[in-house]
């Protein structure tokens, strides 16, 4: 029971800290579930993060649930997952009840600026280190660089990125089992 509360209570403070979403939960997960809990290494935290990016749901509450589940099984992915939703719960109900009568307000209004702004570099902050620990090699270099341009100059979906990234690992993986097996003989 108190490894359920203490993953309920990790992902509390990370549910309640991370404003943007999950990629700006990114910094605050990899030093409480890395750092201080080590319950993932880095490269654990990225690959949850692309399983929680193609998987139906919220990346934040993905990778809670798997990281959960790693730990304590099916209790360990259900504390977790709660503990990432519940801040986010209590503080939109609050706002809900308040937001009408203070939206308005220059100081509220500025308060919502600078959390955006703190929002963006916590996703830049992100990209940086997932690029520092994914593009390694000619290939995912390759692909980076052409997903960046199609994304950016094409009006093709995010899922048609993931499955031709899916396509050309299985394809590469494919192509390096059968020179290591012409090598072998």
């Amino acid at each position: 029971m108190k490894k359920l509360w203490e993953l309920f209570i990790t992902f509390a403070k990370i549910g309640g800290f991370t404003f943007g979403g999950g990629y700006a939960m990114l910094p605050m997960l990899k030093k409480e579930v890395v750092e201080h809990h080590h319950w993932a290494t880095e490269e654990e935290i990225l690959d949850y993060f692309a399983i929680g990016q193609c998987t139906p749901g919220i990346i934040a509450v993905n990778t809670a649930t798997f990281i959960g589940y790693n730990e304590a099984g099916v209790p360990g992915g259900i504390f977790a997952t709660l503990g990432v939703i519940a801040p986010s719960i209590v503080i939109i109900s609050v706002i809900a009840a308040c937001v009408a009568g203070f939206a308005d307000y220059a100081i509220v209004q500025n308060a919502f600026a600078g959390i955006r702004a703190c929002v963006v570099v916590l996703i830049l902050s992100t990209v940086y280190d997932m690029i520092k620990k994914t593009l390694k090699g000619a290939l995912t270099i390759c692909m980076f660089a052409a997903v960046l341009l199609a994304a950016l100059f094409t009006p093709l979906s995010t899922y048609v990125f993931i499955l031709a990234a899916f396509v050309v690992g299985i394809i590469y993986h494919a192509v390096n089992a059968m020179k290591k097996e012409d090598r072998s003989c």
